[in-house]
């Protein structure tokens, strides 16, 4: 049962933007088109799947001074695999993501992740929660990132839902959009929450 309330937390409960607020520099860099988003969060989610497990099976071993300079060097590998893989295979998104992707290093999010829940727990827990924060943080940017494409083009994943007479709102995909975009999704998820709550 722990399980599977590991893979949930991330999602709702503990999702990294909207609930725990972590990690917003390159969520609202990114997320200006949907398709930004999705990447960002795939690719976060492949490094912090795979971190969390190695973090969690080298736990007894890492020497406690060094743990956090440990999980930043095996972050670090998995962050240039997924470089090198974008880089290879999804060249314009690589392109369009740019300096965020190496950024991942230092991520709050799955240092904080390393640190809070992989060092003290089981490689299966470990890994289902990777898997649920990094739905968590994809949705977020999915969401997000929709919202700002559909308000400044018109458009989501380049799918023109607005009709041609659509006069786009260009503060949507500018970084003060992002900002008003996101504190009115977490103005959102709180109302929400309040009313579960009752």
């Amino acid at each position: 049962m722990t399980i599977i309330r590991d893979l949930t937390n991330g999602i709702w409960k503990e999702n990294p933007i909207f609930r725990l607020v972590l990690g917003i520099c390159s969520v609202l860099a990114v997320t200006s088109q949907a398709k930004n988003g999705i990447g960002m969060g795939l690719a976060a989610t492949f490094v912090l799947v795979c971190s969390n497990m190695v973090i969690a099976a080298m736990r007894n071993i890492i020497p406690a001074k060094v743990r956090i300079a440990c999980f930043i060097v095996i972050i670090a590998t998995f962050v240039t695999v997924v470089d090198l893989i974008m880089e290879a295979y999804f060249f314009e998104l690589h392109k369009a993501l740019g300096i965020f992707i190496p950024l991942i290093v230092v991520n709050c999010i799955i240092l904080g992740r390393a640190e809070a829940f992989a060092s003290k727990r089981p490689i299966l827990n470990s890994m289902m929660d990777g898997i649920g924060m990094g739905i968590g943080y994809t949705l977020a940017l999915l969401v997000l990132g929709s919202i700002r494409e559909l308000l400044g083009n018109g458009s989501v994943f380049g799918v023109v839902l607005l009709g041609p007479r659509y006069v786009p709102f260009l503060l949507a995909i500018l970084p003060p959009g992002a900002f008003i975009a996101l504190g009115l999704l977490l103005g959102l998820m709180n109302k929400i929450n309040t009313k579960l709550a009752l």
